[in-house]
């Protein structure tokens, strides 16, 4: 039993946890315990290290504007305005604290607030969907679209937007990128006389592929009601994050052991046979290698799609907190941050177990 959980926790990423299981059964308590210290204790110290100088620097920089503020009002309006402007700021009112990097314990607040602003629009959608159920019911016996929501998405509402994007884009990205790179892998004359398309627009931007998108979808959907914001948006991450899956892909089959090909040729298997049975199986170390640098660039590229895109995930609620310069704006930009950097470390751990369970270089007993 404990073997399987350490298999299991090796599986899911994470293997720093066998020594603590190792301890807790009671084997070899000195040196697991040693083990335990360097895999476990020492990276929760380097987090209280990193909340320690996020604190210091915070309070920091909220002195140094606050002082600011007071040598303005001294400086214009004089020695009373000032005395009132120290006063404010040390009572705590929102009017005129210092606007700058929030410490640990705002970004705590403002992620619970997030989540209660996201329970109660939950339960106002929840509302509105049992007042129209009826009506709706009605609306598709006819042949007609039921009535949404269209109130404000909350911040769990623009994650899901954000990830259903992300997927999207990834699965476009597969699509394209895997069919063409098996092509270019098996010959090498296509390699030598497309590489150059493939060295041009691997580098281009995120933003200039959103254009190019823009204009093509804006002119097909003219007359259309879909969610263009939402096709634009994916198909540019798709286009932006797809290189490393295409070159990855080539280098696979065209690196495929010359004496799998031979066999392939005695045994005069089809091109269908040869690709299922010999290249892709001895390719998929590098393919998925390329699938997991293409997801974690598609999530990167992401956020700026979507605020160019004006599509309602996590890109717009960064670009909507930081014009609204409320007192808890960056605070809640902060939040935004932690989410998306927790988010792309769980896919970026989601494709090594993927890979492991298809490339067979690991199983659970």
């Amino acid at each position: 039993m404990k073997d399987k959980i350490i298999r299991y926790s090796k599986f899911i990423g994470l293997g720093f946890l066998e020594p603590v299981i190792r301890l807790v059964s009671g084997e070899q308590r000195k040196k697991n315990l040693k083990e335990t210290s360097q895999k476990l204790l020492i990276p929760v110290l380097s987090v209280m290290v990193f909340i320690f100088i996020w604190y210091a620097g915070s309070k920091t920089l909220y002195n140094i504007e606050a002082e600011a503020r007071i040598v303005k009002a001294l400086n214009e309006q004089g020695e009373k305005a000032a005395g009132q402007m120290r006063n404010c700021i040390e009572s705590g009112d929102v009017s005129c604290q210092p606007n700058t990097l929030p410490s640990p314990s705002q970004v705590w607040v403002s992620a619970k607030t997030l989540w209660a602003d996201h329970k109660t629009i939950a339960e106002k959608k929840q509302q509105f969907k049992e007042k129209v159920a009826a009506t709706n019911a009605k609306r598709k016996a006819d042949g007609l679209r039921p009535i949404v929501y269209t109130g404000r998405p909350s911040f769990v509402d623009q994650i899901f937007t954000s990830l259903k994007t992300v997927f999207a884009g990834f699965l476009l990205a597969l699509f394209i990128a895997v069919p063409i790179g098996i092509i270019l892998g098996l010959s090498s004359t296509l390699r030598t006389a497309f590489n150059w398309l493939v060295q041009i627009f691997k580098p281009v931007s995120p933003v200039v592929w959103l254009l190019l998108v823009f204009m093509i979808v804006k002119t097909l959907m003219k007359n259309s009601d879909g969610d263009s914001s939402f096709i634009i948006s994916f198909i540019s991450v798709g286009l932006c994050a797809m290189w490393a899956t295409l070159v990855n892909t080539s280098m696979g089959v065209s690196s495929v052991d010359k004496d799998y090909m031979n066999v392939a040729r005695v045994l005069q298997l089809g091109i269908g046979q040869k690709i299922f049975k010999i290249v892709l199986p001895s390719s998929f170390p590098l393919i998925f290698t390329g699938l997991r640098i293409t997801l974690s660039v598609a999530w990167m590229v992401l956020i700026a799609i979507e605020l160019l895109a004006q599509s309602p995930g996590l890109g717009s609620f960064v670009w909507e907190e930081f014009q609204n310069g409320a007192n808890d704006s960056n605070a809640k930009i902060i939040v935004a941050m932690f989410v998306i950097g927790i988010i792309g470390f769980m896919l970026d751990r989601l494709m090594v177990m993927l890979q492991k369970l298809v490339t067979f270089e690991e199983q659970i007993a």
